[in-house]
């Protein structure tokens, strides 16, 4: 739904995720639930929550390198903005109307980073985790001094609240996108096709 005083942009619908991206992001979303999962809700000999670990690093090592040498809209160039592009887009986010943005909007772009960084933290906070159980010991725990293993189990806690929090506000967004702004994130996930503005 458009503003009455606002032209609707002329728009076209093409592929803009590629199979790998998409891969990646719902591979990535298995991994973290499962992670997070065993780790609150697991064994407590935390084996397959360390698997599950392993392969969210290798994810996000993918998602890296892609993002540099994947196609355009999976680079950094195409979803790193400027403080400035960031606000501007916010200010305009909350209309009512499809933003038809070609690839990850700033906000969007700015979630990313975050989500990398948190989970990047996550995943090293448990590579060097020495809890006081002494089983469940991080393959790097001995390579780091006693007071950062000692430290790193609380942090990877606290960490891991902070994904569930992410998460959340992830499908926040696409339930807001799709019932106000009346744009559908998940099809062009799925299919990697989007309507984009023209040009």
């Amino acid at each position: 739904m458009s503003s009455p005083d606002i032209p609707s942009p002329a728009v076209e619908t093409v592929r803009i995720w590629d199979p790998l991206l998409r891969l990646f992001h719902w591979a990535l979303a298995a991994t973290v639930v499962l992670a997070w999962g065993l780790g609150k809700f697991g064994p407590d000999i935390m084996t397959l929550h360390f698997y599950a670990g392993y392969a969210v690093i290798g994810l996000l090592a993918f998602r890296l390198l892609w993002a540099l040498v994947g196609p355009r809209p999976a680079r950094f160039s195409s979803f790193v903005y400027r403080p400035r592009e960031i606000l501007a887009y916010a200010a305009e986010a909350w209309r009512p109307r499809p933003s038809y943005w070609r690839g990850h909007n700033p906000l969007g772009g700015l979630f990313i980073v975050v989500l990398i960084a948190v989970l990047a933290l996550q995943a090293l906070t448990g590579l060097v985790a020495d809890p006081d159980d002494f089983v469940n010991v991080g393959p790097l725990a001995a390579s780091v001094p006693s007071w950062v293993s000692g430290s790193a189990p609380g942090w990877h806690e606290l960490l891991g609240n902070l994904t569930l929090a992410l998460v959340a506000l992830h499908l926040g967004a696409i339930a807001f996108y799709k019932l106000w702004k009346h744009e559908d994130l998940i099809r062009p996930m799925l299919t990697g096709r989007k309507t984009v503005r023209r040009g």
